[in-house]
C-alpha cells in the first residue's frame, strides 16, 4: 500500500473545556505527534499525509483538558522513524511515555536508547484494510525483543481481522494492549458474534488490555454523545476495570468524517466509567502501572 492520500484535515483548533473534571494524575494514554514535516519528514511509504501536529500543540492540549501525562503512540505516517515521538518524550520532563514502531534488524542498543527516552512498548498494525500483512513470525520476533525490556505490545486491528490473528495475539509473551476496542461494529448487538470474539480474547487471556478510545472513528450516532460507542466501552470498562486505558487519539490521524472536539471526547469518560473508582483506574492507576511502574 503506497498511494499517499492528500493532507488530512487540521485537528479542531479551539476545543471547548470539558465539563468532566479529570482526576489528579490523569493520563491521555493514546495520542500522537506529527512532524513538523520540515524537521521530522513523513515516511515515503505512508498512505496518508497528516497536518503537522507537533509536541507543543499536544502539550498545550494536555494542560487545557486537564491531563497530567501523555502516552505518545507512533503512527503509520512516520513509519519506523520514531524521531518526532522520541523528541517529544525527551522534552516532556518525565510526563510522557512512548510506543514505537520497529522493524526486524533493530539492535538491542537502539532499543536501549529508546527505553532511556521513555519508550515502553511497540506497536503492530495488523489491520488488513490498512497494512500489507506480515507473517506471524515477523511480529513474534519483535515481541520477544520487547519482552526482554519489560515492554508491552500495542496492536491495531479491526473486528474482521481478529480470527485470522488469534494464534499470534494469544501467544505474545507480553502484555497486549488492543487499540480502539478492536474496532467493533457498534451498530450490531453487543452480544453478537463479532464483539463476542473480542470479549473472549480478554476473558481468556489476562495479559490482554483494551483502549476505550476511537469513539469518533467508530460511532454512527456521532457527536456529541457517541452513544453507540459508549455502550460498548462501558461494558468493557465494567467487566475488566484493571485492564482498560483511555486516550484522545489526538490529532485523529487519517480520519474521514467529522473533526471531533476533544471536549466532547473527554466528557464521554464519565459515561464510560460512571463511578469515581472506575475513573481513577481507567485514567490513573492502570496507565501508571503500565507506563510508569519503575
Amino acid at each position: 500500500m503506497t498511494a499517499v492520500a492528500a493532507a488530512s484535515r487540521m485537528y479542531w483548533p479551539r476545543p471547548r473545556r470539558p465539563r468532566y473534571a479529570l482526576p489528579a494524575g490523569a493520563v491521555d494514554a493514546h495520542c500522537h505527534v506529527f512532524g513538523p514535516g520540515s524537521v521530522f519528514p513523513y515516511a515515503p511509504e505512508r498512505t496518508y499525509t497528516p497536518a503537522d501536529a507537533p509536541k507543543e500543540q499536544l502539550f498545550a492540549l494536555r494542560d487545557f483538558l486537564g491531563f497530567d501525562r501523555n502516552v505518545i503512540v507512533q503512527a503509520a505516517c512516520h513509519g519506523a522513524d520514531n524521531r518526532a515521538m522520541i523528541d517529544a518524550l525527551r522534552t516532556a520532563d518525565g510526563r510522557a511515555r512512548g510506543v514505537a514502531v520497529v522493524r526486524p534488524g533493530i539492535t538491542r542498543g537502539e532499543l536501549a536508547e529508546m527505553n532511556a527516552a521513555g519508550v515502553r512498548g511497540i506497536r503492530f498494525n495488523v489491520a488488513r484494510r490498512l497494512a500489507d500483512p506480515e507473517p506471524d513470525s515477523y511480529y513474534r520476533g519483535l515481541a520477544d525483543l520487547a519482552a526482554e525490556l519489560g515492554w508491552h505490545v500495542v496492536v491495531y486491528f479491526e473486528a474482521a481481522d481478529l480470527a485470522a490473528r488469534w494464534e499470534l495475539l494469544t501467544r505474545l509473551p507480553t502484555v497486549v494492549v488492543v487499540d480502539h476496542l478492536g474496532r467493533p461494529d457498534v451498530t450490531r448487538p453487543i452480544n453478537g458474534p463479532g464483539f463476542a470474539l473480542f470479549q473472549r480474547l480478554m476473558r481468556e487471556h489476562e495479559n490482554v488490555w483494551a483502549k476505550l478510545s476511537g469513539a469518533e472513528r467508530q460511532s454512527v450516532t456521532g457527536p456529541p454523545g457517541y452513544d453507540d460507542f459508549v455502550t460498548f466501552a462501558r461494558h468493557v470498562a465494567r467487566t475488566y476495570p484493571d485492564r482498560v486505558l483511555w486516550g484522545t487519539d489526538w490529532p485523529h490521524p487519517n480520519l474521514h468524517g467529522h473533526t471531533p472536539d476533544e471536549g466532547d471526547l473527554v466528557d464521554l469518560i464519565a459515561r464510560i466509567a460512571p463511578h469515581a473508582d472506575q475513573q481513577r483506574q481507567l485514567l490513573v492507576d492502570n496507565p501508571m502501572r503500565l507506563y510508569w511502574k519503575e
